[in-house]
C-alpha cells in the first residue's frame, strides 16, 4: 500500500483508553438510568455530545452540556491505565523521523484529547483535529476530511488508520485508504476496509519521493 500521509485515529488505536472511557460512561449511565451495555455498546468512535443527545433525547441542551461538561471533565483528569498501545510510539517515531506527514483525527475534545496523549507518552503530531473543530463527527467524513486537507493532501492520498466502527465509515466516506487495527472481528466495516491488522506492530514504513511505502508483516 502506497500513501501520501496518515490520519491515525487516537482511542484504540493509538492509546489504550478503555477502561478509562467506560468507568466514565458507565457513571452516565447510571445518572440517565440507561442499561450499561447498551451504553458501552453505542458510544465507541463517536463524539461524547452525540452519545448524550441520543441517551438525552427530549432533554433541553442546555442539560445536555451540563452532562457533557462533567463528563469531560472526568475524562480529562482520569487518566490511571492510560497506555500506547503496542507499536504507536515506535510508528509515530518512525514517521518523523522520515518527515512522512500525520495527524491525530479524534472524536474526543481537546481537554480529553490532549490528556490521553501526554499520558500515554506519544509524540504529539503538528496536526490534531478534535471535536471542537468539525460540525458533524464520526461517523460521518468532516473530521478525516479535515485532518487530510490540514495536511495539505488528498483525501485518496491518505491512509487512516482506526479501531472503531464510527470512526472506519469515517474514512471510508472521506475517500481514504483504511487500516484497521485492534477491530473487533464482528465490525461490518471490516469487509470494506483495505487491511485489518491485530496490531501496529505489523505496519511497517519506507519513504522516497514524496512517497509512503506500506508493508505488513
Amino acid at each position: 500500500m502506497n500513501c501520501k500521509g496518515f490520519l491515525f485515529d487516537l482511542d484504540g488505536t493509538l492509546v489504550s483508553s478503555l477502561p478509562v472511557v467506560e468507568r466514565a460512561w458507565l457513571g452516565v449511565a447510571e445518572r440517565l438510568n440507561v442499561a450499561p451495555q447498551e451504553m458501552l455498546d453505542f458510544i465507541h468512535g463517536k463524539q461524547a455530545i452525540t452519545s448524550l443527545r441520543h441517551f438525552m433525547a427530549g432533554q433541553s441542551e442546555e442539560a445536555i452540556k451540563r452532562e457533557f461538561d462533567r463528563l469531560e471533565q472526568i475524562e480529562a483528569t482520569d487518566t490511571e491505565g492510560v497506555e500506547a498501545l503496542p507499536g504507536a510510539i515506535e510508528l509515530l517515531n518512525r514517521l518523523n523521523e522520515l518527515k512522512v506527514p500525520w495527524a491525530i483525527v479524534t472524536s474526543g475534545t481537546i481537554p480529553i484529547a490532549h490528556a490521553r496523549s501526554k499520558a500515554a507518552g506519544i509524540p504529539f503530531p503538528e496536526v490534531f483535529v478534535t471535536a471542537e473543530l468539525v460540525a458533524k463527527g464520526k461517523p460521518e467524513p468532516d473530521a478525516y476530511l479535515l485532518g487530510a486537507e490540514r495536511l495539505g493532501l488528498a483525501p485518496s492520498d491518505c491512509v487512516v488508520v482506526e479501531d472503531a466502527a464510527a470512526g472506519l465509515a469515517s474514512g471510508l466516506a472521506a475517500g481514504c485508504q483504511v487500516i484497521a487495527v485492534n477491530a473487533p472481528a464482528n465490525t461490518p466495516e471490516l469487509s470494506r476496509v483495505d487491511k485489518s491488522l491485530k496490531t501496529l506492530q505489523q505496519l511497517q514504513v519506507s519513504y522516497a519521493d514524496n512517497i509512503a511505502r506500506i508493508q505488513f508483516d
